[in-house]
C-alpha cells in the first residue's frame, strides 16, 4: 500500500458520503474543482489554517491506491505537493476514519498517523 492521505469534512458531509457511497465533496472542495487531501505531514498545518477551533470534524485515513485516476500532486503552500482528487472519492478508498474535535484553545489533538 503506499502512504496513506488524509480528508478532513464534517461529520454531516462524511455521514451524507458515506450514504451516497462516494465524496463528491465538501463545499471547498466543489469550489476549488477537486478533493483536498493532506499527507501525514501536511495534516497539522491544514488543520490550524482551515479548521481551527471546529468541532464535529472526521479523519479519513485514504488508501490512494484505491482512488480513481485523477489522483494528482500539485504545488500549494509554500511549494509543497499536496494530493488533489479530480473525481468523487469512493468510500470503498477509506481505510480508518475517527472523530475530530478542536480542543478549548481551538488547536487539535492527533491520533498517531502516518
Amino acid at each position: 500500500m503506499a502512504e496513506p492521505i488524509y480528508k478532513i469534512a464534517t461529520k454531516a458531509d462524511w455521514e451524507a458520503a458515506w450514504a451516497a457511497g462516494e465524496l463528491k465533496g465538501t463545499p471547498i472542495d466543489l469550489a476549488d474543482g477537486y478533493i483536498h487531501f493532506s499527507t501525514a505531514d501536511q495534516l497539522a498545518e491544514t488543520l490550524d489554517k482551515h479548521y481551527r477551533g471546529r468541532s464535529e470534524l472526521v479523519l479519513a485515513t485514504i488508501d490512494p491506491g484505491l482512488l480513481p485516476e485523477g489522483l494528482k500532486w500539485e504545488p500549494s503552500r509554500g511549494g509543497a505537493l499536496f494530493p488533489h482528487l479530480y473525481a468523487a472519492l469512493p468510500m470503498s478508498a477509506v481505510i480508518a476514519e475517527r472523530a475530530l474535535d478542536a480542543r478549548p484553545d481551538g488547536g487539535f489533538d492527533l491520533p498517531e498517523i502516518g
